[in-house]
C-alpha cells in the first residue's frame, strides 16, 4: 500500500487522489489492473501471501481504502458494497439491544428505514434532532450510544456544528458519526472530533453515476475499527474488483469534478435567488442561510448540492422540472451531469420533503448553459396564483 503523504511528504488532495494508494507493479503499469481473481495461490508451505480470498481482500480495495483515508485525513477506510452497508457497518459494530440514538430531523430517509425495518428488532431507539440549532441536549438520553451526524443535511441543506457536537457528546461518552457524502474534501470531521466519517461514494467520490459503494473512514485509536472491518468480511458487503478499480480511476479527477461542482452550485443559487417562480433557495453559499457562519469556518466550499422551493406546491415542481431539457430529472446526486428530482416522492415511507421542494447536484457542465436551462423551464412556470 503506498502513503503518498509518508513517503513523499506530499499531503495535498489533488495529488493524493491521483498518486494514492498504488505502487507500479512488476510490469511497471502506470494504471493499476483489475484483479478479478476470487482467490489467490498459496506458497510452497501452504502459506497464504497479502491475499488469500477477495472477500477477505482484494488488491484494488487496498488501493481505494488507502486513497480515499488519505483524502479524509483518516487512518483506515473501509470500503463497502453502498453507503447503506457502510452505515449499517456502523450501526451493528456500535449498537446494543436497547441503545439509542440521536439523528437529525431531516435525516436520509435511508437511515431511518435501517432503524425501523432492522434494529427494531433489537429494541434500539431513536430520537430525532433539529441538529443545525443549539440544543441537542433534549433528544440525549441516558441509553443514547450514538449520535449521527449529516451536514450538509439532504435534502435541506442544514449546517451542523460538528465540533459543537462532539464537544457535547464527549461529555457524556456520547460516539458520534458523521455523514459526509455531501462534503468529501470541503470538510475533515475527523480533524473535528468524530469518531466515524461515512460516505456513499456512489456520489461525489465516483461522480460518474456508474458505481454503487460505501465507505466508512476512522483512525486506529478508534475501539471499533477491528469490529467494522471484520463486519466487512463476515457479513460480505463488499464492492466487486471493478467497481473498486473504477471507484479509484475516477478518484483521481474527484478534486477537479468537486471544485467545479461547488462552483456551478454557487452561480445557480445565486440566479434562482432572484426569480421571481422560485419561493426560496437553500444552499449554505448564500449569506441569507441559518448557518452560514458555521458553514464558513468548517466548510472550504459550500458544496454542490442545492434545493429550491418552487412557488405553488408539487404539481408546479415536477412541471418545471420535466421542462428541464439539459438537467435531467432523476435520482442520486454528486456526477458530472446536473440532475434535479422532486425528494418527496422519493422518499419513500418517510417522506420529510416540502412538497415544492427539488433537489438540484450541480456538475461540471458550463454554468451559462445550466442557467440557459433553468431559465427556458422557468419561463414557461403556470401562473403561481391560485393554484390548487
Amino acid at each position: 500500500m503506498s502513503d503518498v503523504k509518508k513517503e513523499t511528504g506530499i499531503g495535498h488532495v489533488e495529488t493524493i487522489a491521483v498518486h494514492g494508494g498504488y505502487e507500479t507493479d512488476n510490469n511497471s503499469a502506470i494504471v493499476q489492473p483489475i484483479y478479478l481473481s476470487t482467490t489467490f495461490e498459496r506458497n510452497g508451505n501452504g502459506e497464504y501471501g497479502d491475499f488469500s480470498y477477495t472477500r477477505a481482500n482484494n488488491p484494488n480495495r487496498v488501493t481505494l481504502e488507502s486513497k480515499i483515508a488519505s483524502i479524509e485525513g483518516g487512518d483506515m477506510a473501509i470500503a463497502f458494497s453502498s453507503g447503506l452497508a457502510a452505515i449499517n457497518a456502523i450501526f451493528h459494530s456500535v449498537l446494543k439491544p436497547g441503545d439509542h440514538v440521536v439523528i437529525p430531523d431531516d435525516c436520509y430517509h435511508g437511515t431511518v428505514s435501517l432503524l425501523e425495518k432492522i434494529f427494531d428488532q433489537w429494541s434500539v431507539q431513536y430520537s430525532e434532532a433539529d441538529m443545525a440549532g443549539t440544543d441537542i441536549e433534549s433528544s440525549i438520553r441516558d441509553n443514547t450510544k450514538l449520535i449521527w451526524i449529516e451536514t450538509p443535511s439532504n435534502p435541506l441543506l442544514k449546517i451542523t456544528d460538528i465540533r459543537n457536537i462532539v464537544t457535547k457528546a464527549k461529555t457524556r461518552n456520547i460516539i458520534v458519526g458523521c455523514d459526509n457524502t455531501f462534503a468529501p474534501m470541503l470538510q475533515r470531521p475527523l480533524e473535528m472530533g468524530a469518531d466515524f466519517v461515512m460516505h456513499s461514494s456512489t456520489k461525489f467520490l465516483c461522480g460518474h453515476s456508474d458505481v454503487l459503494g460505501g465507505a466508512v473512514i476512522l483512525n486506529n485509536d478508534n475501539p471499533y475499527t477491528q469490529k467494522i472491518r471484520d463486519y466487512q468480511v463476515t457479513a460480505g458487503s463488499v464492492p466487486s474488483p471493478f467497481d473498486c478499480w473504477l471507484l479509484s480511476r475516477s478518484l483521481s479527477t474527484f478534486p477537479l469534478r468537486m471544485n467545479a461542482s461547488c462552483d456551478n452550485a454557487m452561480a445557480l443559487a445565486a440566479y434562482l435567488v432572484q426569480h421571481p417562480s422560485i419561493e426560496k433557495v437553500l444552499y449554505p453559499g448564500l449569506t441569507n442561510h441559518h448557518n452560514y457562519q458555521v458553514g464558513l469556518q468548517q466548510m472550504k466550499k459550500p458544496g454542490g448540492v442545492l434545493s429550491v422551493l418552487v412557488k405553488g406546491n408539487k404539481k408546479q415542481a415536477l412541471a418545471f422540472a420535466s421542462r428541464l431539457k439539459l438537467i435531467k430529472h432523476a435520482t442520486s446526486l454528486g456526477g458530472v451531469e446536473t440532475l434535479i428530482e422532486h425528494r418527496r416522492s422519493a422518499e419513500g415511507e418517510h417522506p420529510r420533503s416540502p412538497e415544492n421542494l427539488l433537489r438540484i447536484s450541480a456538475g461540471i457542465e458550463h454554468i451559462d448553459d445550466l442557467i440557459a436551462d433553468l431559465e427556458q423551464g422557468l419561463k414557461d412556470s403556470l401562473p403561481l396564483t391560485g393554484v390548487i
